[in-house]
């Protein structure tokens, strides 16, 4: 079946809009930006709107009849089988409290599949890329998940969604639960940074609730293309639209199963 795309045009489209918005981010950081609330610990600002507006700008002047589906504007297009899925500032409360992990996340999936995938955290001058059969890079070198093997030794990283404080699933029980058996958890505050982090062997294992198509769309590729597992908490399949996430180096991937499902694997 022909590729409905030019898959190196669309990297180059998506590489150099991921440099505009990163200068947005970078401007914004070092200056005062309004903030306004969406939700009671949801945040929004001029940089988020500035950002999605240049990505989606560069988009339809390459790719015209694309779908798009982006955080802030929603969904774009028509029944084309190419969908372009953007989070034009992934960690915007990081940003709002001059936090310096934060990133722009632009995905592509063909048909349905993640196809291509490009995570740029300007303040850490992090450039993850990924292309379905083609590996996965940061600024260009080849990466790969960790050969980590056991829960004790591994490095784990979560968050928490923007209605924790009213969810019925808040992810506390699965935090509280990894710590007593990882070495370590962390919480960075962007789920792109975390899942790009996975696929770069900083992190073991990343596991999350409540996420939305543009948290994991770009970076879900990024595990898979350097060599990692992702899934539902129970170990089946993971679509974008799944209200869980749970991604590792492959190695203990059953183990966080385990820990997740309360079941033995």
């Amino acid at each position: 079946m022909r590729q409905p795309v030019d898959l190196d045009l669309a990297l180059e489209v998506a590489l150099a809009a991921a440099h505009v918005a990163g200068d947005i981010q970078k401007d914004g950081y070092h200056r005062t930006v309004k903030v306004v609330k969406k939700g009671t610990i949801d945040l929004l600002t001029e940089v988020d709107t500035a950002c999605e507006a240049e990505v989606t700008a560069a988009i339809r002047n390459n790719f015209p009849d694309h779908r798009i589906l982006a955080e802030e504007g929603g969904a774009e297009g028509g029944d084309h089988p190419c969908r372009w899925i953007i989070d034009p500032l992934d960690g915007t409360t990081n940003f709002a409290h001059r936090v310096p992990f934060f990133c722009v996340s632009i995905g592509l999936e063909v048909a349905g599949e993640p196809t291509l995938g490009v995570v740029f955290a300007p303040m850490l001058n992090e450039m993850f890329v990924a292309v379905k059969g083609r590996g996965a890079t940061l600024n260009g070198a080849p990466i790969g998940v960790s050969p980590v093997d056991t829960l004790v030794d591994a490095m784990l990283t979560t968050g928490f969604a923007y209605n924790v404080h009213d969810a019925a699933r808040d992810n506390l029980d699965h935090f509280a639960a990894f710590t007593r058996r990882a070495q370590a958890t962390r919480r960075t505050g962007s789920a792109a940074i975390d899942l790009s982090y996975v696929a770069a062997g900083r992190f073991d294992g990343f596991w999350e609730l409540n996420l939305k198509p543009w948290d994991t769309a770009a970076a879900k590729l990024m595990v898979l293309e350097a060599g990692g597992t992702v899934s539902r908490f129970d170990g089946t399949p993971h679509r974008l639209s799944d209200y869980e996430i749970l991604a590792s180096n492959g190695r203990i991937h059953a183990d966080m199963v385990s820990v997740l499902t309360g079941q033995p694997v």
